[in-house]
């Protein structure tokens, strides 16, 4: 299993309606965490469980579900992550 289906599964407990994961780690080469072997991600997740929080609170759900792949494998994640109610969505995030 890739990292990539790592976060994915541990991000299904959020049950999430729409996820978009970009590996960044690219653009960080020569960086210390690339030199590390940690990934750069950038995440966008829209889940209903986020409806009604604040954005720390989101981001909180998220590291909880990423666990001990943060600062291990995942040496560094920028996350938008929205609320199912949310009138932006992943495409408007990204165009």
């Amino acid at each position: 299993m890739t990292l990539d289906d790592t976060i994915r599964e541990r991000l299904s407990a959020l049950n999430p309606e729409q996820v978009e994961l970009i590996d960044e780690s690219h653009k960080h080469a020569g960086h210390a965490g690339a030199q590390a072997g940690g990934k750069h991600f950038e995440l966008t997740i829209i889940a209903r469980c986020f409806n009604d929080l604040p954005t720390l609170a989101r981001h909180r759900l998220v590291y909880d579900s990423l666990g001990s792949l943060m600062h291990k494998e995942i040496h560094a994640l920028r996350i938008i992550a929205l609320p199912y109610n949310s009138p932006t969505t992943i495409h408007q995030e990204h165009p």
